[in-house]
C-alpha cells in the first residue's frame, strides 16, 4: 500500500504550535503516514526583510518537530531550487511515484492562494487539506479559490479517502483552533515579550 504524506509548505518564520496542531490533525484525521514540512528558503510573497535566515528557520522547524518521529522537515525546496509550489510539487511527484500526496495549508493561506504563481495547477496536481485557522474560516470559503473549485470539495467526513481521490479534491478541515501566528511570534521578539506556540 503506498505511503500517504501531507506535504506542509512555508517559511517557518518560526515553526511553532499552530504547525504542529495542523499536521497531527492532518495525520489523525486523513489517515497520513507522516507530514513533511517544507521549509521554503524565500516565499517569493514575503519580504526579505524580517525573514530569518534559512539555515536557522530549518533548525529551528527541526527542533519544534523533534518529539514526533511522524513529522519530518526537509529542505527539499532547496535542493531541487525551486521557488514556487506547483514547480515543487510537480517535481516531488515525479520524484515519488510510490506516495500519494495531499497538500495541507491553513485557512488564511487558501484566502489568498490565487495571488500564487499557477495556483489552479496546484488543485490539479494533488488533492488539498485546508485546516481551520482563527478568523480566517468565512473569508477562506468565499475566496475565489474555494469557489472556482466549489464542486470539487469532499465533505469533511471523507478525509480518510482523500488521498485516493483523483483531483482536483479538496475537503475543509474544523480543528482546535490555534491562535499561535509566527507574524505576532517575530512582533513579540521585537518588543521583547514572549508569545506561547
Amino acid at each position: 500500500m503506498a505511503r500517504r504524506i501531507g506535504i506542509l509548505g512555508g517559511s517557518f518564520n518560526p515553526a511553532h504550535g499552530g504547525h504542529l496542531d495542523i499536521s497531527r490533525a492532518a495525520i489523525q484525521r486523513l489517515g497520513l503516514d507522516e507530514v513533511w514540512w517544507v521549509v521554503s528558503p524565500q516565499n517569493p510573497l514575503k519580504p526579505v526583510a524580517g525573514m530569518a535566515p534559512f539555515a536557522e528557520r530549518l533548525a529551528k522547524a527541526r527542533a519544534a518537530a523533534a518529539k514526533d518521529r511522524r513529522i519530518k522537515v526537509t529542505d527539499i525546496e532547496a535542493r531541487l531550487g525551486t521557488r514556487y509550489t506547483a514547480e515543487t510539487l510537480r517535481l516531488l511527484l515525479r520524484r515519488y511515484r510510490d506516495v500519494r500526496f495531499i497538500w495541507l495549508m491553513g485557512a488564511d493561506n487558501l484566502s489568498q492562494i490565487d495571488a500564487w504563481r499557477s495556483w489552479q495547477q496546484i488543485f490539479h496536481l494533488l488533492p488539498i487539506a485546508v485546516f481551520a485557522r482563527p478568523s480566517y474560516c468565512f473569508e477562506a470559503l468565499a475566496a475565489k479559490a474555494a469557489r472556482r473549485f466549489a464542486r470539487h470539495r469532499l465533505k469533511e467526513g471523507a478525509g480518510r479517502s482523500l488521498a485516493k481521490a483523483d483531483p482536483p479534491a479538496w475537503l475543509f478541515v474544523h480543528s482546535r483552533l490555534n491562535r499561535t501566528s509566527a507574524t505576532e511570534i517575530r512582533r513579540g521578539r521585537t518588543r521583547g515579550t514572549t508569545v506561547k506556540g
